[in-house]
């Protein structure tokens, strides 16, 4: 056995979002540290970008609209049938909206609340079926500081952040004696897609403000996949129901 405890030989973890972002990166470091990854997002070509970066074997590509969430479960299934019962999920896919509430048409709330937090709890329903989670496992939602801190024009996207950190006290409770660990990571901004989205949004001053409010300024995917391979790895054996906040500082003020 190996001495590191974040040495993920063995176990098979499905990343949802794989396809860009925090998801992508999360896929690129698991592999780094010898888990078999399954990839899954709604875009091919782009789920296949993120395969040739993945290092080892073993890996394999589950296209899937998350949208359907009846669906869900039982496509878990059949990617545990095919490869293996799973020890980690990382949920990385997700929406961000950014605008004040009374402009947010009920669709869109219906949208966001589906993708950031509807398919976290059918994943869950599908990950705690027999023989499709190991004797030991672990899963990692990804929330955000906004699910903790408020903040105006976030307030949509807040309340389904904040969802998914109640969502996974609950369910740890409740899968502690199937050794199903549940825990969040908790990003501020990082570089990614989604920041870039926000500075089409916001004025230069607001940007710069923004940037000035982390006070080790902005994160980035690698930063945020540390600290979920930290939680789906042996170092994270005794931790479950938590949020570990990954922020530069933006919640310490």
């Amino acid at each position: 056995m190996s001495g590191n405890p974040m040495d993920l030989s063995g176990a098979t973890v499905l990343v949802t979002g794989a396809s860009s972002g925090i998801g992508r990166e999360t896929a690129i470091l698991l592999s780094s540290l010898n888990a078999r990854v399954v990839l899954t997002a709604r875009n091919r070509e782009r789920l296949e970008q993120t395969l040739s970066s993945l290092q080892g074997q073993g890996h394999r590509i589950e296209p899937f609209d998350l949208g359907c969430l009846d669906e869900i479960p039982k496509w878990v299934r059949s990617v545990a049938a095919e490869a293996g019962s799973l020890s980690g999920l990382v949920h990385a896919a997700g929406v961000q909206l950014t605008s004040p509430i009374r402009f947010v048409a009920p669709a869109a709330m219906e949208e966001l609340l589906r993708t950031n937090l509807l398919s976290a709890m059918m994943l869950m329903r599908g990950f705690s079926q027999k023989d499709c989670h190991a004797a030991e496992s672990s899963a990692v939602f990804c929330s955000s500081v906004m699910g903790l801190n408020g903040a105006a024009s976030m307030s949509v996207y807040g309340a389904s952040k904040a969802a998914l950190i109640g969502l996974s006290k609950s369910l740890a409770v409740e899968f502690a004696p199937y050794r199903i660990r549940v825990n969040c990571v908790a990003p501020a901004c990082v570089q990614t897609e989604m920041l870039e989205q926000m500075r089409e949004v916001f004025s230069p001053e607001q940007f710069e403000a923004l940037k000035r409010a982390h006070p080790l300024g902005f994160g980035t995917a690698r930063d945020v996949a540390n600290a979920i391979a930290f939680l789906i790895a042996g170092t994270g054996r005794w931790i479950t129901g938590s949020t570990l906040v990954v922020d530069g500082g933006y919640s310490a003020q």
